[in-house]
């Protein structure tokens, strides 16, 4: 059962407008990702990842994640639109988050832009942010969509939304 959404206020997408299939655009806006007093990635060339029901999901260059923090990790998953993802932990002065990226090393034709990017959890890092503003984590323990004040949900990934 589809739920309802919430009312767009002024300068806010629903994400119940995003399209089903999954599609990827760039983004202008700055993406950091910050734990333990370092910068893990700051970029305004990501690729961000919309679906009906998901907040977006951003994908950072390789080149704007600090070096020496990527560590490629144990296990893949298959994303009926994007292929076959592989997995990162970062490492950040010794203390390592398991499993926080993921990646797509030859991605289905219309997502080829993610090609040589990784995209993060936020919830394992101490701040996530776009155009400043800390991001909340999407409910649930897979999907890894940042919320911002810029979007109206509900977003998929809480109690009860698997059939959505």
């Amino acid at each position: 059962m589809r739920p309802r959404a919430d009312p767009a206020g002024a300068g806010q997408e629903s994400v119940w407008d995003y399209p089903r299939p999954a599609v990827a655009e760039p983004t202008a806006a700055r993406i950091v990702i910050e734990h333990r007093g370092r910068i893990v990635a700051d970029t305004r060339s990501a690729i961000r990842t919309l679906e009906t029901s998901h907040p977006p999901s951003y994908y950072i260059p390789r080149g704007d994640i600090t070096a020496g923090m990527l560590r490629r990790a144990d296990g893949s998953s298959f994303c009926e639109w994007k292929g076959a993802a592989a997995y990162w932990d970062v490492i950040v002065d010794g203390d390592v988050l398991p499993c926080v990226g993921w990646s797509y090393a030859t991605p289905t034709v219309p997502f080829a832009p993610l090609r040589d990017h990784v995209a993060f959890y936020a919830a394992p890092f101490d701040r996530c942010t776009v155009d400043g503003e800390t991001v909340v984590p999407q409910p649930g323990a897979f999907y890894g969509g940042w919320i911002t004040s810029h979007l109206a949900g509900p977003f998929k990934g809480g109690p009860g939304s698997m059939g959505w």
